[in-house]
């Protein structure tokens, strides 16, 4: 059994058609390492792991972002289609520079510990008891499973409008993971604010496409908002 599969070309700026082999179980990240292989070794593209868990082979198959080592080629009818990111600039073929998300990512405050838990750690008698609930500790540890594939951003269409007032439900998920964690004690409401949040009209489109299925509309990015309409910022 043969299957047809389109790779977008940098150089000629459209989609090329290709037929590779389709076996049993086969991925798409299979089908474009055919095409590497047989047909044409300059196209470029990123992979690592090819188990769904290092995050670099996002692309849109078929308009929709997805995981090439994730999407297995039984599961598209007809013809296939693999292109980059949109919301990214392209570099060349299915490979974008991300470069603009770690430096969003670099500027969030990282987690800072309260200083009340330093104090009974160095045997210093903290102003008043605190107390760890199991809810606190662990609503938290669904943000952990993000592999940061970047595909939550490009299928945000609020990103494709408003690239750079919002920085987009990643970096949200990464606020909230801070936030939600009892032992931190920086207030992140106003970077989110300043960068956007707002903008997020609640479709639910980066949950569809979350690999890991973390509920990133429910659980981040509505909670963030309604602290920030909670209480005035500072």
């Amino acid at each position: 059994m043969e299957r047809k599969i389109k790779l977008f070309s940098s150089k000629q700026g459209r989609l090329i058609e290709y037929t590779v082999p389709a076996e049993h179980g086969m991925v798409v990240l299979d089908a474009v390492i055919y095409v590497l292989e047989h047909f044409d070794s300059s196209i470029s593209a990123r992979w690592n792991c090819k188990a769904g868990r290092c995050g670099s082979c996002g692309a849109e198959i078929n308009g929709m972002p997805r995981l090439m080592c994730k999407t297995r080629l039984d599961s598209i009818d007809g013809d296939i289609e693999v292109a980059p990111m949109k919301v990214f600039p392209n570099v060349k073929d299915l490979v974008v520079d991300p470069a603009d998300t770690w430096r969003i990512k670099k500027s969030m405050s990282n987690f800072k510990i309260d200083e009340k838990f330093t104090q009974k750690k160095k045997g210093i008698a903290a102003t008043k008891d605190i107390v760890l609930h199991e809810y606190d500790v662990t609503r938290a540890q669904e943000f952990k499973k993000c592999i940061e594939c970047f595909l939550c951003l490009d299928s945000c269409h609020v990103l494709r409008v408003h690239k750079s007032a919002y920085i987009g439900p990643m970096h949200v998920v990464k606020a909230a993971s801070l936030d939600m964690n009892p032992l931190d004690s920086l207030d992140r409401r106003q970077f989110l604010d300043r960068n956007g949040i707002r903008l997020c009209n609640v479709t639910k489109c980066c949950t569809d496409v979350c690999p890991v299925k973390i509920k990133i509309t429910d659980n981040a990015i509505i909670p963030e908002k309604e602290r920030i309409n909670d209480k005035k910022i500072i």
